[in-house]
């Protein structure tokens, strides 16, 4: 366990910028006349530090407000409200009320929705993923209340995290469908360049794949939500280009869901033909004629156990520099060999 950190204050930046605490209150709340010079020197310091402004400071003796700071990617991902919805059912007979932010995986924006959050003294944050800019991190790092980072424990978290390893989940699935006897594998997703946990997904896949002395037949990557119609136009796309495949493996079970309606509209054998998987066991998957193979990301758990930490309330006592890692579930459906 580790104590949360000393909040910084106006006199961690005045020392750091090399003027008074008076200039810097003045700098940060934009009054006062104040060289330009002076005022860059005192926002670089508040930058390098991570340093955010009170709005709060006076306004209550605690300088802690009863709420708690959730950022997330997005909302209209079907994996993230079941996880707000955890966060809630928690918190809801603690006395804190969760506030949400969403960051549409731009670094840039969940670095500003962070910041906006802390503003407030919060008394915990939970933020989804363990990659953030280093003025985030600086923020998160040096925060003073408990920081939960979730979904994803493939890294090094600033204080507690709570998820699954995005890199065995990967390897699990691959070693599945191997295990089923397919060869020829393709793969759909989306471009990775912030979307971190697709990405690890991807790379322990891979892995696997080689050690077996096989590599990915085909792949393809799309920008923006996940649709079913994205799926379908993907899977099109890649079996006319690459007939010969045996296996499709889709980032998230939203593209999978529109990838195994085009194998079954077109008459495609699956799983005999061409084998389908997807990835986060969404409610969708109960109402396709034919459940697709998927991997349980443990979503509501997640959720469950990160709000108890930010609360105090977890039953094995954990209250900070914990990593919970949870166990993916393969959930072969009827779109993999048996």
């Amino acid at each position: 366990m580790s104590d949360p950190r000393r909040p910084l204050t106006l006199r961690d930046v005045s020392e750091a910028s090399g003027v008074s605490e008076m200039t810097v209150s003045r700098v940060l709340r934009n009054r006062g006349d104040v060289s330009v010079a002076t005022r860059e020197r005192v926002l670089e310091a508040a930058k390098a530090l991570g340093y955010v402004p009170n709005k709060i400071a006076g306004a209550l003796a605690s300088q802690r407000v009863n709420l708690v700071g959730v950022v997330i990617p997005s909302l209209s991902n079907m994996v993230f409200p079941e996880v707000l919805t955890s966060i809630s059912a928690v918190l809801e007979d603690t006395g804190l009320q969760p506030v949400f932010g969403v960051s549409n995986y731009q670094p840039e924006r969940e670095e500003a929705v962070i910041y906006e959050m802390l503003s407030w003294r919060p008394s915990g944050i939970i933020v989804a993923g363990l990659e953030h800019t280093d003025s985030a991190r600086a923020m998160l790092e040096n925060a003073g209340v408990p920081v939960v980072e979730i979904m994803d424990t493939d890294g090094s978290p600033v204080d507690s995290a709570v998820g699954i390893s995005h890199e065995r989940a990967g390897r699990e699935m691959a070693k599945a469908i191997i295990a089923a006897g397919y060869r020829k594998i393709g793969f759909m997703g989306t471009r990775m360049p912030n979307d971190h946990r697709a990405r690890k997904r991807l790379d322990g896949f891979r892995a696997v794949l080689a050690e077996a002395g096989i590599g990915l037949a085909d792949s393809e990557f799309y920008e923006g939500g996940s649709a079913l119609a994205k799926g379908r136009e993907m899977t099109e796309a890649m079996l006319t280009r690459s007939p010969d495949l045996d296996f499709l493996y889709y980032s998230n079970d939203m593209i999978g869901a529109g990838g195994l309606l085009y194998c079954l509209d077109k008459g495609i054998d699956v799983p005999g033909r061409i084998g389908l998987a997807g990835f986060n066991n969404v409610d969708l998957l109960d109402g396709l004629p034919v459940r697709l193979a998927t991997m349980d990301a443990c979503r509501a758990e997640i959720g469950r156990q990160a709000a108890m930490i930010v609360a105090g309330r977890h039953p094995e006592g954990l209250i900070g520099g914990e990593v919970v890692t949870l166990t993916p579930k393969l959930e072969p459906g009827g779109t993999i060999r048996q």
